[in-house]
């Protein structure tokens, strides 16, 4: 918030100190009758509301110094000067997509990303980190939208790209304030929700351990993310038969990376997520043998003599109702892919 600075007028030294030593020798009720009254400084009225953190054309600045550095980086396949526009989960994923791209030898290109919005959910603070939420338009592959996550972590620091997700098929997005405006930001504690922003990150997770024997399934709606990590589970484990094991744990970041409130006064959440993938062979003296991509990962190894082990960095985007409501937790937007591997 920008605060009010009032000048007070002051007449040049000279002519106060003459004005002052004549006036020094009359009775002080004539002062009284005569003094001229001073300018009393009026300040500019506190808005009910504080205004938005920043504006729709500072975020579409924004927006266009993230696209320049994800550009550059992506021509050069290198990934030396993404840390000036990203952060977190999306320069984990991008880093190692440049790697699975060489590996392939651009059989697997990086991630298309647009950066053209169709609507912003700036928030309404006054205090740091902040995060803004964008949702783009389709890309031209025709992949489906992204929700792209902008974090500024202090007043001198630019905004970065955090992490993006996809938006989820079927999905409408809630209604949240006009960014001129602002959506107020939620505690990870907040209550007067079917649970805690904090909460719902745990809760889904343990959902994605357990499927619908997690004692919090009924909390969330079916979404395609989950399908598609349970899918992607049972694909990969059918053909191991006894030969060899997977696991998967699934883990949650400390909190949120933010809650916004939604006009119904429940919260879209965003969240960091990472899955720990494993496989392991039951029978002594078998080999795994290493995809080039996760070889490099994993220092050159091309075999496993025990185990594998993937590391897939990933961003969740949720809305959570009102306590009350009746409904369900709803998954707007998903994204995961490796960053990671090691092998024994």
């Amino acid at each position: 918030m920008t605060a009010t600075r009032v000048h007070a007028r002051t007449t040049a030294p000279r002519r106060a100190t003459v004005r002052g030593l004549v006036l020094a020798a009359v009775p002080l009720a004539v002062l009284a009758g005569c003094a001229t009254p001073l300018p009393q400084a009026t300040p500019e009225p506190v808005p009910a509301v504080p205004p938005p953190a920043v504006s729709v054309a500072q975020s579409q600045r924004v927006l266009d110094a993230v696209a320049e550095v994800v550009a550059a980086g992506d021509v050069a396949n290198d990934p030396a000067g993404l840390p000036a526009r990203l952060e977190g989960p999306a320069l984990a994923i991008r880093t190692a997509e440049y790697v699975r791209n060489a590996a392939t030898e651009g059989g697997r290109p990086p991630t298309v990303l647009p950066f053209e919005e169709q609507a912003l959910i700036v928030p309404e603070t006054d205090a740091w980190p902040r995060t803004q939420l964008v949702v783009t338009e389709q890309p031209d592959d025709l992949q489906a939208p992204r929700i792209l996550v902008l974090r500024q972590d202090g007043p001198r620091d630019p905004y970065r790209m955090w992490g993006w997700a996809r938006l989820l098929p079927g999905v409408t997005m809630p209604p949240t304030a006009a960014p001129e405006v602002g959506s107020p930001t939620l505690a990870p504690d907040a209550e007067g929700l079917l649970m805690t922003p904090a909460e719902s990150l745990t809760q889904y997770t343990d959902v994605l351990t357990h499927g619908d024997a997690s004692s919090f399934a009924g909390s969330f709606a079916p979404d395609a993310f989950r399908t598609a990590v349970e899918s992607e589970r049972a694909e990969r484990a059918t053909p191991l038969g006894d030969a060899a094991t997977l696991t998967q744990s699934y883990q949650a970041g400390a909190e949120p990376v933010v809650a916004l409130q939604t006009v119904d006064g429940g919260a879209i959440v965003v969240g960091e997520l990472s899955t720990t993938t494993t496989f392991a062979l039951t029978e002594p003296g078998g080999k795994i043998d290493v995809e080039p991509f996760y070889s490099r990962l994993a220092g050159g190894a091309t075999t496993a003599g025990t185990s594998l082990t993937r590391v897939f960095g990933g961003v969740v985007v949720m809305y959570v109702p009102p306590a009350g409501s009746g409904a369900q937790v709803q998954v707007l937007a998903g994204e995961q892919a490796v960053t990671g591997a090691s092998v024994q």
